[in-house]
């Protein structure tokens, strides 16, 4: 067991989150941190080729998510994905390959030295998993920086990361992290408070038999509650974390600004016994890279592909 005492968080920090489902705390990094981030984002657009690059489009809507190879295969690589509209009827790029990126991942906390300094070797990051108690063998996966490229920067509906990032019983948790000033105008988080606590996982994002990805149900949508309740827009300053809870309901809007709203995140989970992976699920580790665990806990598991 660990120390009683809060590290980071204050009780009144530690019980809005579980309110609530999601958490700013102002200025968890700090500004060379944040700056280090971001410069590294920039340096990875410049330098990534566009020559060789399959214009896979990250989508969002149910009928027309990405599902091909280059995406499906992305866990343990570093790729890009393009904005829907940074691209004409024949495939080509309307802008410059900088400004067309709506997202990079999905290994940037193992595979890139900045990224991971601030995801698996931070200590506040460590002493931040233990004041939240709840994931006892916590394994970090699944990290991207979203862009949100201005003027085109698509609008991400409501959804909760767990569909996502399906467990037993669940447990993702979303780590988000400003790396620009997030506003209203370019696309700021928004979040239904208590949606975690009301509205069930209805469905799974999951690979499908024949290839590809697509939605599967877990309730008749018939009986699924309507959420209830207002959405809570959470302006941003770089450095600041935004904690979200794997049920809560969250969105944001389209960025129609002349700035770019760039942002790090990754996800946690637990790890068995206390929570299983699915092995539906699009996000699968492998034998070069299973989840890295974020504790150093006695419990030496972690969540690797199955044996054949």
């Amino acid at each position: 067991m660990g120390s009683p005492n809060l590290e980071v968080l204050s009780k009144e920090q530690l019980d809005k989150f579980y309110d609530d489902g999601y958490l700013r705390i102002s200025g968890f990094l700090t500004s060379g941190q944040t700056d280090a981030l971001l410069t590294r984002a920039k340096q990875l657009l410049d330098n990534f080729s566009i020559e060789d690059h399959p214009k896979t489009k990250f989508t969002t809507g149910d009928d027309n998510h990405v599902g091909d190879d280059y995406f499906l295969t992305s866990g343990d690589k570093i790729r890009f994905f393009l904005e829907e509209d940074a691209l004409d009827s024949n495939g080509k790029l309307t802008r410059p390959k900088q400004k067309a990126v709506n997202k990079i991942g999905h290994a940037l906390h193992e595979l890139d030295p900045v990224f991971r300094s601030v995801t698996l070797e931070n200590p506040k990051m460590k002493a931040l998993v233990r004041d939240l108690k709840f994931h006892r063998n916590p394994v970090a996966l699944q990290s991207m920086v979203i862009c949100k490229q201005q003027e085109i920067g698509g609008e991400v509906p409501e959804h909760n990361d767990s569909t996502f990032l399906y467990t037993n019983p669940p447990s993702a948790l979303g780590f988000w992290i400003a790396l620009e000033k997030c506003t209203p105008e370019n696309g700021a988080l928004s979040f239904l408070p208590g949606s975690h606590l009301t509205t069930p996982i209805s469905k799974r994002f999951v690979r499908l038999p024949n290839g590809g990805t697509g939605f599967e149900q877990l309730l008749d949508p018939s009986q699924v509650p309507k959420p209830k309740g207002k959405y809570v827009l959470e302006a941003c300053n770089p450095g600041d974390l935004v904690l979200i809870h794997g049920n809560v309901l969250h969105k944001s809007e389209r960025n129609t600004s002349p700035n770019t709203r760039f942002a790090y995140t990754f996800h946690m989970i637990e790890s068995p016994p206390y929570a299983v992976y699915d092995e539906k699920n699009w996000l699968q580790p492998t034998l070069e890279m299973p989840f890295s665990r974020i504790l150093d806990v006695p419990n030496p598991a972690t969540i690797a592909p199955p044996v054949a």
